[in-house]
Protein backbone atom coordinates (compact mmCIF):
# COMPACT_ATOMS: atom_id res chain seq x y z
CA UNK A 1 0.00 0.00 0.00
CA UNK A 2 1.41 3.63 -1.12
CA UNK A 3 1.12 6.06 1.79
CA UNK A 4 1.16 9.66 1.22
CA UNK A 5 2.37 11.80 4.31
CA UNK A 6 1.07 15.41 3.12
CA UNK A 7 1.41 18.83 4.57
CA UNK A 8 5.08 18.39 5.56
CA UNK A 9 6.73 22.07 6.38
CA UNK A 10 10.04 20.95 7.66
CA UNK A 11 12.93 18.23 7.01
CA UNK A 12 13.03 16.93 9.63
CA UNK A 13 9.39 15.50 9.43
CA UNK A 14 10.36 14.59 6.40
CA UNK A 15 12.94 12.08 7.11
CA UNK A 16 11.61 10.36 10.22
CA UNK A 17 7.98 10.10 7.37
CA UNK A 18 11.09 8.09 4.90
CA UNK A 19 12.33 6.37 8.50
CA UNK A 20 9.05 5.60 9.61
CA UNK A 21 8.42 3.51 5.51
CA UNK A 22 6.34 6.44 3.67
CA UNK A 23 6.28 6.20 -0.07
CA UNK A 24 5.63 9.87 -0.50
CA UNK A 25 5.85 13.11 1.02
CA UNK A 26 3.28 16.02 0.15
CA UNK A 27 4.82 19.78 -0.04
CA UNK A 28 1.98 22.33 0.26
CA UNK A 29 3.15 25.08 -2.21
CA UNK A 30 1.05 27.86 -3.99
CA UNK A 31 -1.72 28.55 -2.08
CA UNK A 32 -5.14 29.76 -3.05
CA UNK A 33 -7.34 28.21 -0.45
CA UNK A 34 -7.47 28.47 3.55
CA UNK A 35 -4.48 25.88 4.30
CA UNK A 36 -2.28 25.75 7.56
CA UNK A 37 0.50 23.92 5.80
CA UNK A 38 1.86 25.57 2.92
CA UNK A 39 5.61 26.61 2.72
CA UNK A 40 7.56 28.26 -0.34
CA UNK A 41 8.93 26.54 -3.15
CA UNK A 42 12.03 27.39 -2.18
CA UNK A 43 11.50 25.20 1.21
CA UNK A 44 9.53 23.01 -0.90
CA UNK A 45 12.64 22.33 -3.11
CA UNK A 46 15.05 22.45 -0.06
CA UNK A 47 12.72 19.20 1.90
CA UNK A 48 12.69 17.52 -1.02
CA UNK A 49 16.65 17.32 -1.78
CA UNK A 50 16.72 15.99 1.80
CA UNK A 51 14.65 12.64 0.83
CA UNK A 52 16.39 9.40 0.20
CA UNK A 53 15.65 8.67 -3.31
CA UNK A 54 13.09 6.07 -2.35
CA UNK A 55 10.72 8.72 -0.95
CA UNK A 56 8.43 10.24 -3.63
CA UNK A 57 8.16 14.08 -3.27
CA UNK A 58 5.00 15.53 -4.17
CA UNK A 59 4.53 19.15 -5.04
CA UNK A 60 1.23 19.66 -3.55
CA UNK A 61 -0.85 23.40 -5.42
CA UNK A 62 -4.23 25.02 -5.48
CA UNK A 63 -2.38 26.89 -8.76
CA UNK A 64 -4.56 26.39 -12.08
CA UNK A 65 -2.40 28.91 -14.06
CA UNK A 66 -0.28 27.54 -16.25
CA UNK A 67 2.37 30.13 -16.08
CA UNK A 68 2.51 30.66 -12.31
CA UNK A 69 3.09 26.19 -12.69
CA UNK A 70 5.87 26.53 -14.89
CA UNK A 71 7.49 28.66 -12.49
CA UNK A 72 6.60 26.93 -8.88
CA UNK A 73 8.12 23.43 -10.84
CA UNK A 74 11.29 25.49 -11.92
CA UNK A 75 11.26 26.88 -8.38
CA UNK A 76 10.55 23.44 -6.61
CA UNK A 77 12.52 21.52 -9.05
CA UNK A 78 10.01 19.08 -7.93
CA UNK A 79 8.79 16.10 -10.45
CA UNK A 80 5.37 15.08 -9.12
CA UNK A 81 2.79 17.71 -8.97
CA UNK A 82 -0.95 16.89 -7.44
CA UNK A 83 -3.21 19.66 -9.15
CA UNK A 84 -5.51 20.00 -5.65
CA UNK A 85 -7.63 22.95 -7.78
CA UNK A 86 -10.52 23.28 -11.05
CA UNK A 87 -8.16 23.44 -13.03
CA UNK A 88 -9.26 22.85 -16.75
CA UNK A 89 -8.63 19.96 -18.33
CA UNK A 90 -7.25 21.87 -22.01
CA UNK A 91 -4.43 23.47 -18.90
CA UNK A 92 -3.77 19.79 -17.98
CA UNK A 93 -2.94 19.00 -21.39
CA UNK A 94 -0.60 22.04 -21.63
CA UNK A 95 1.17 21.01 -18.64
CA UNK A 96 1.92 18.16 -19.83
CA UNK A 97 3.16 19.49 -22.97
CA UNK A 98 6.02 21.87 -21.27
CA UNK A 99 6.62 19.12 -18.70
CA UNK A 100 7.07 15.75 -20.74
CA UNK A 101 8.42 13.66 -17.75
CA UNK A 102 5.73 15.59 -15.22
CA UNK A 103 4.20 13.02 -12.89
CA UNK A 104 0.58 14.28 -12.63
CA UNK A 105 -2.15 13.50 -9.75
CA UNK A 106 -5.23 15.16 -10.26
CA UNK A 107 -7.63 15.70 -6.89
CA UNK A 108 -11.29 14.92 -6.91
CA UNK A 109 -13.07 16.85 -4.39
CA UNK A 110 -15.75 13.72 -3.42
CA UNK A 111 -18.88 15.20 -2.66
CA UNK A 112 -21.98 13.00 -3.98
CA UNK A 113 -22.52 10.33 -6.28
CA UNK A 114 -21.79 12.87 -9.31
CA UNK A 115 -18.42 12.49 -8.32
CA UNK A 116 -17.91 9.69 -9.92
CA UNK A 117 -18.10 11.24 -13.62
CA UNK A 118 -15.68 13.90 -12.64
CA UNK A 119 -12.22 12.19 -13.34
CA UNK A 120 -13.60 11.27 -16.90
CA UNK A 121 -12.29 14.20 -18.49
CA UNK A 122 -8.65 13.84 -16.83
CA UNK A 123 -8.32 10.02 -17.56
CA UNK A 124 -6.38 9.87 -20.14
CA UNK A 125 -4.31 13.24 -19.03
CA UNK A 126 -3.16 12.59 -15.31
CA UNK A 127 -1.20 9.84 -13.80
CA UNK A 128 -3.21 8.89 -11.01
CA UNK A 129 -6.45 10.30 -8.81
CA UNK A 130 -6.39 11.94 -5.18
CA UNK A 131 -9.99 11.46 -3.49
CA UNK A 132 -10.55 13.63 -0.83
CA UNK A 133 -12.91 16.23 1.01
CA UNK A 134 -13.81 19.44 1.22
CA UNK A 135 -15.13 22.23 3.84
CA UNK A 136 -17.41 24.35 2.36
CA UNK A 137 -17.36 26.26 5.96
CA UNK A 138 -13.80 26.59 6.39
CA UNK A 139 -13.21 27.05 2.60
CA UNK A 140 -10.87 24.12 2.93
CA UNK A 141 -10.08 21.77 0.00
CA UNK A 142 -7.61 19.33 1.47
CA UNK A 143 -6.53 18.77 4.99
CA UNK A 144 -9.78 19.18 6.55
CA UNK A 145 -9.81 16.35 9.15
CA UNK A 146 -13.08 15.28 7.28
CA UNK A 147 -14.05 11.91 5.23
CA UNK A 148 -16.66 11.86 2.71
CA UNK A 149 -18.80 8.67 1.47
CA UNK A 150 -16.10 5.80 1.06
CA UNK A 151 -18.94 4.26 -1.13
CA UNK A 152 -18.61 6.92 -3.65
CA UNK A 153 -14.69 6.53 -3.89
CA UNK A 154 -15.24 2.69 -4.19
CA UNK A 155 -17.27 3.73 -7.32
CA UNK A 156 -14.11 5.96 -9.05
CA UNK A 157 -11.94 3.33 -8.30
CA UNK A 158 -13.75 0.40 -10.17
CA UNK A 159 -14.03 2.79 -12.55
CA UNK A 160 -11.22 3.65 -13.70
CA UNK A 161 -8.89 0.70 -12.43
CA UNK A 162 -6.02 1.71 -15.01
CA UNK A 163 -5.12 4.48 -12.94
CA UNK A 164 -3.32 4.87 -9.99
CA UNK A 165 -6.20 6.48 -6.92
CA UNK A 166 -4.75 7.29 -3.34
CA UNK A 167 -7.92 8.08 -0.96
CA UNK A 168 -7.64 11.02 0.96
CA UNK A 169 -9.91 12.72 3.85
CA UNK A 170 -9.95 12.80 7.39
CA UNK A 171 -7.61 9.69 7.50
CA UNK A 172 -5.77 8.20 10.55
CA UNK A 173 -4.50 5.53 12.58
CA UNK A 174 -7.34 4.32 13.72
CA UNK A 175 -9.65 4.31 10.24
CA UNK A 176 -7.14 3.84 7.52
CA UNK A 177 -7.63 -0.27 7.71
CA UNK A 178 -11.44 0.43 7.33
CA UNK A 179 -10.96 2.97 3.95
CA UNK A 180 -8.68 0.67 2.73
CA UNK A 181 -11.27 -2.31 3.01
CA UNK A 182 -13.61 -0.17 1.75
CA UNK A 183 -12.19 1.69 -0.87
CA UNK A 184 -9.09 -0.96 -2.45
CA UNK A 185 -7.52 2.21 -3.40
CA UNK A 186 -3.91 2.28 -4.93
CA UNK A 187 -2.64 3.90 -1.75
CA UNK A 188 -3.47 6.48 1.23
CA UNK A 189 -2.79 9.86 1.63
CA UNK A 190 -2.98 11.15 5.27
CA UNK A 191 -2.71 15.30 6.33
CA UNK A 192 -3.87 16.34 9.93
CA UNK A 193 -4.51 12.77 10.97
CA UNK A 194 -0.27 13.29 11.47
CA UNK A 195 -0.32 16.56 12.63
CA UNK A 196 0.55 17.79 16.11
CA UNK A 197 -0.42 20.53 18.19
CA UNK A 198 2.21 22.39 17.33
CA UNK A 199 1.16 22.40 13.41
CA UNK A 200 3.94 20.52 12.51
CA UNK A 201 4.02 16.32 12.28
CA UNK A 202 3.63 13.97 15.65
CA UNK A 203 6.11 11.06 15.02
CA UNK A 204 3.81 8.68 17.05
CA UNK A 205 0.58 9.38 14.71
CA UNK A 206 3.12 8.72 11.30
CA UNK A 207 4.26 5.87 12.84
CA UNK A 208 0.61 4.45 13.95
CA UNK A 209 -0.83 5.35 10.28
CA UNK A 210 2.18 3.97 8.32
CA UNK A 211 1.81 0.45 10.35
CA UNK A 212 -2.12 -0.06 9.94
CA UNK A 213 -1.94 0.79 5.70
CA UNK A 214 0.95 -1.38 5.44
CA UNK A 215 -0.57 -4.09 7.14
CA UNK A 216 -3.59 -3.83 5.51
CA UNK A 217 -1.59 -4.56 2.27
CA UNK A 218 -0.46 -8.20 4.22
CA UNK A 219 -3.46 -9.11 5.37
Amino acid sequence: MYVKICGIRRAEDALIAAELGADAIGLLAGQRHNSPDFVSATIARDISRALPPSVEAVLVTHIKEIDELDRLLQDSEITTIQLHSEIAPSSVEELRGRFPHLKIFKSVSVISADSVAYPEAFAQLVDGFVLDSINVATGQIGGTGKTHDWSVSREIVMRYPEISIILAGGLNSENVRSAIESVRPFGVDVNSGTRASDGFKDLRKMKAFIIQAKHEQSS
